[in-house]
């Protein structure tokens, strides 16, 4: 029995010779300088901004965490509470209270900005959560966690306070 051999069929090599010439593009990273500033002319939140706030939120973040390790770990709360007079171990546990309250909110803040890194990552970031109105770069720029708007951040605490005073 002769062997048949399959000619290739001009038809399926254009085909291939197409889709080889047809390079995928792959989106190249945008990379900004130090010194961005995001403007008000360009297109609100495009990726220069997204980047921009990305970086900005991720250094404080590591801001945060570190002073946070210093004064938790280097001794800046120091234990005289061993002391014999009773004056300044008052105003040593003052003072750890005082320095407790801080670092517990450095870690809400830290908190906030893990919630904002999130919101760039799905694009929602700089839009406010109650309104889907643009928060607006210089409140960004001020609050880089800000997640409402200023007319939504102004009825958040109005209700506040209203249910404050009950």
């Amino acid at each position: 029995m002769p062997k048949i051999s399959k000619q290739p069929n001009k038809k399926n090599s254009s085909k291939s010779k197409k889709t080889s010439s047809v390079e995928k593009k792959v989106k190249t990273p945008t990379k900004i300088s130090k010194t961005y500033v995001p403007k008000d002319t360009e297109k609100y939140m495009c990726e220069k901004h997204l980047i921009f706030f990305k970086i900005k939120l991720t250094e404080w973040k590591k801001e945060l965490v570190k002073s946070n390790n210093d004064a938790l770990y280097s001794g800046s709360i120091d234990d005289n509470s061993v002391s014999a007079d009773i004056v300044d171990q008052a105003s040593s546990y003052t003072d750890k209270t005082v320095e407790m309250k801080a670092i517990n909110r450095q870690i809400k803040l830290i908190s906030k900005i893990d919630q904002a890194l999130l919101r760039v990552r799905d694009g929602t970031y700089g839009f406010c959560l109650e309104t889907a109105e643009p928060i607006g770069l210089k409140r960004l720029m001020a609050r880089p966690v800000a997640d409402l708007c200023i007319a939504a951040q102004e009825k958040h605490e109005k209700e506040e306070k209203v249910y404050a005073d009950d």
